[in-house]
């Protein structure tokens, strides 16, 4: 059955037991299992240059770093052996890269291939970039070889998989254009013969006319993934009728003309297979199917789990990605006919004595600020952002960010782009130049969030950050666009939007007139999604319409269409998810947390942030991002999505629900690239966040609902326990706070060895007494925390084991809440310019 909809609960009772006795708990996650696979996951292939008739290419080597397992994702491709391409152009040297589908053993057809509607200016000549061929003779880019498509003007047609129409002209949009094509039309070889790219590999969902990764079987029995193929077209510096276009001499031309789709060129290609992860026909006809909707945090997650969960579970989840608050608010109103399961990070809350909402831990990740930006020496991988850089592009501080015509006064005095602000280059000492109008403003989702609560939530807590969105200029006086000021962002706590507030509007870039005016959507436009974010960034182009076209008739008339960016000038960057920012090979930020520290999301700064975080206030059995309390490797914008659910549903919907949550916080916490695992991008639940899961879980089959156990673990413990005022220092010997739910955490701690304040009774789990240091009211540190290793990016076997504080006290052990279970298929919306 289709992950797409239509095609497409035995509680653990744990009674109060005494315990008077000393335990050492474990309260983080226990190492995982081996690693994802990953890019280097045995599946790299390099394949090597031909000779050809004029030995350009005998040198070239090219690898592909993984072949297998694959979805829609960047997968990093590498040469060596390449002459340099001249610098600043495109004349001649570079390599031009596009996926196909075939079915034949030995590679595709040209007529397979996505290319030509890059919508770029020409790289090189008049077909460099185009399917359009010529064969008459004394017309550059003429190829003699040719015999199929012959004569002027003519061109090879694209044939989408299925048997569906043909392309009808070399500009026909039907199947790809400008905005969503992943061709590579010129990528680079740089000075020592090396290059790289990271390609946007797209399968059955988001790329329809090529089929990678659907269902070919016919009949019952296990599903066979459409195989695909990456061409590679090496292109150097001999024409296709063997013109070198350096050569000295009255040559027509100085630079390539011909398409890589010309019959001489295209045979020079070099070929590689490409297996695709299904994306169709998991589950068996005549399960049942459970609808669930929310966060798009879990959506890769889901995703993956979903092939396995019909085996697992006996039933088949559809999942619709939406916002947080239409997920709580269609939970809250669920029945036995309507049965829910929804995902967000902030608890839904029922009001009055309605039924009881379970909350359980199923993915932690977060958000992240991905880029992709090239400068003359190549792509750059490093960059650091505080909050007051982030609370600036939010704000369309820069100038740049509200027109690139004149600027006007309201901006006026402010930098043009980040890069040239003071505070960016004091902590980006070595950051490249870029060149003048590169760089674009910072994308962001369109939709209201919770994920986007956290940004600024994130901001506010930054005093530097608070301060400016507030009105106050930064040291070198660049001010807070004045037109945010009636949003009071340094209070405003509610903020789960990115407004675009500037009516600043500009005449349209043209040669023409009369041109049309762009605004702020236009210059800098809202993404769908996180997940779109990241596609719009790995293909360095954020798909701003400022350029006029004039109309050819009164049915056409004049619009703003998109400058595409051309390889080699990309600089853009956009708030993701951190499992998008992975999937795509996306560089990261590293952010400022709360004590100075700059932290790029990994699988251990997550964990650390989740270490960070206290019960919400709303539902002490959900955790609520705290970056105020981000510290030392915590990264700021980390956050745990849960799984929520009323017991007002029938038994049959709550078990199968309960089982999707035992699976996700069980089996689909393994890392790993291959269905039914955790996807990069995600860090491993903690060991406190799974047994809440598996307690919600329980309850939620029972239909017990929340009993008020708090979530306890990681973060301290629950809301009457946790960040006690403690007395001072060490491990002394303070009563846990206690409570239901959590594991057992240190309890008040005074001097080395003196007695400990007793903390407080309440609903987490034994709580925290002590937490001076941070919150209480003792005048030094509690208890020690976990140390975490700096990390880069998501690493596989990041994190997880270590001993923590001896305790006494009194625990319960409570079951209670939860639910989860999901399945995804992401939908792509075509764009056209």
């Amino acid at each position: 059955m289709s992950a797409v909809p239509a095609s497409h609960r035995r509680r653990v009772l744990s009674g109060a037991v005494a315990m008077l006795a000393a335990f050492v708990v474990a309260l983080l996650p226990v190492p995982p299992t081996g690693g994802p696979a990953r890019a280097a996951d045995g599946s790299a292939v390099t394949v090597s240059g031909k000779k050809g008739a004029y030995d350009d290419f005998s040198g070239l080597r090219v690898t592909v770093h993984q072949t297998r397992n694959l979805r829609s994702q960047g997968v990093r491709i590498t040469w060596e052996g390449g002459t340099p391409t001249p610098e600043g152009t495109f004349h001649h040297d570079f390599l031009q890269i596009m996926q196909c589908w075939g079915d034949d053993p030995a590679g595709p057809d040209r007529e397979q291939c996505v290319f030509g509607n890059s919508g770029s200016a020409s790289v090189a000549g008049a077909y460099t970039t185009s399917r359009g061929i010529t064969t008459t003779e004394g017309v550059p880019g003429t190829d003699p070889g040719e015999r199929e498509y012959t004569g002027d003007d003519t061109f090879v047609p694209f044939q989408p998989v299925g048997g569906l129409p043909a392309t009808t002209s070399p500009k026909d949009l039907t199947y790809f254009g400008p905005l969503d094509t992943n061709e590579q039309i010129a990528s680079r070889t740089f000075a020592n013969g090396r290059g790289e790219v990271t390609f946007e590999l797209q399968d059955g969902i988001e790329a329809p006319h090529l089929g990678c990764g659907m269902n070919t079987a016919t009949g019952a029995g296990a599903p066979d993934p459409r195989s695909c193929w990456l061409v590679i077209v090496p292109r150097g510096r001999h024409e296709a009728d063997g013109t070198d276009v350096t050569a000295p001499g009255d040559n027509r031309s100085r630079n390539l003309t011909s398409s890589p789709l010309s019959a001489s060129n295209w045979a020079q290609r070099m070929v590689v297979p490409l297996d695709f992860l299904p994306v169709d026909e998991f589950c068996e006809e005549g399960q049942r199917e459970l609808p669930m909707a929310g966060s798009e945090l879990v959506t890769d997650a889901v995703t993956s789990w979903q092939p396995k969960l019909c085996s697992a579970t006996g039933s088949a989840f559809a999942f619709t990605q939406g916002g947080e608050e239409e997920a709580r608010n269609q939970v809250l109103s669920t029945s036995e006919e309507l049965p829910l399961l929804g995902f967000t990070v902030a608890p839904a809350v029922q009001a009055g004595g309605g039924p009881k909402i379970v909350h359980a831990p199923v993915a932690v990740s977060g958000l992240a600020i991905a880029f992709f930006i090239e400068s003359a020496d190549g792509v750059v991988r490093d960059m650091r952002l505080t909050p007051r850089l982030v609370a600036k592009m939010l704000t369309h501080s820069y100038a740049s960010d509200v027109t690139l015509g004149e600027v006007p006064e309201h901006v006026r005095g402010n930098p043009d782009y980040f890069v040239d602000d003071e505070e960016f280059k004091r902590i980006n000492p070595d950051f490249p130049e870029l060149t003048a109008r590169q760089l674009r403003s910072i994308m962001v989702p369109l939709q209201s969030s919770d994920t986007t609560r956290l940004v600024w939530d994130w901001l506010r807590s930054d005093p530097e950050s608070r301060e400016f969105l507030a009105g106050k200029p930064d040291e070198w006086g660049t001010r807070v666009n004045p037109y945010y000021a009636d949003l009071d962002l340094a209070e405003n706590s509610t903020l789960s939007d990115y407004p675009k507030v500037d009516p600043t509007t500009t005449p349209a870039l043209a040669n023409g007139t009369p041109p049309l005016d762009y605004g702020v959507t236009d210059l800098d436009p809202y993404t769908a999604d996180l997940h779109d974010g990241a596609v719009r960034t790995r293909r360095g182009n954020n798909n701003r319409t400022i350029l006029w076209a004039a109309g050819n008739t009164q049915l056409e008339p004049a619009k703003l269409i998109n400058d595409a960016p051309l390889s080699g000038r990309h600089a853009v960057l956009a708030v993701v998810d951190a499992v998008s920012a992975e999937r795509y090979g996306l560089p990261t930020a590293a952010l400022r947390n709360a004590d100075g520290t700059f932290v790029q999301p990994s699988a251990a700064s997550l964990t650390a942030g989740v270490a960070a975080m206290r019960p919400s206030a709303r539902d002490a059995a959900v955790l609520a991002p705290e970056p105020g309390r981000a510290k030392g490797q915590a990264y700021p914008l980390t956050a745990v999505a849960y799984a929520m659910a009323s017991v007002n549903q029938d038994a049959a919907s709550r078990k199968a629900y309960a089982g999707f949550i035992r699976y996700a916080a069980g089996s689909g916490q393994t890392p790993g690239v291959s269905a039914g695992e955790l996807p990069p991008g995600y860090a491993p639940l903690p060991t406190a966040l799974r047994k809440r899961a598996a307690e919600a879980a329980g309850a939620l089959e029972r239909g017990a609902g929340d009993d008020g156990s708090g979530a306890g673990g990681d973060a301290g413990g629950g809301s009457g326990g946790s960040r006690g005022a403690g007395g001072s220092g060490g491990l002394g010997s303070g009563g846990g706070g206690s409570g239901s739910g959590g594991d057992v955490v240190a309890g008040g701690g005074s001097g080395d060895d003196g007695p400990g304040a007793a903390g407080g009774s309440g609903s987490g789990g034994s709580g925290s007494g002590g937490d001076g240091g941070d919150d209480g009211a003792g005048p030094s540190s509690a208890a020690p925390q976990q140390k975490v290793a700096d990390a880069t990016g998501f690493t596989p076997g990041d994190v997880l084991g270590v001993i923590r504080w001896v305790l006494l006290g009194v625990l319960f052990l409570g079951g209670a809440a939860g639910l989860s279970g999901p399945v995804m298929m992401r939908l792509a919306h075509r764009r056209t310019p």
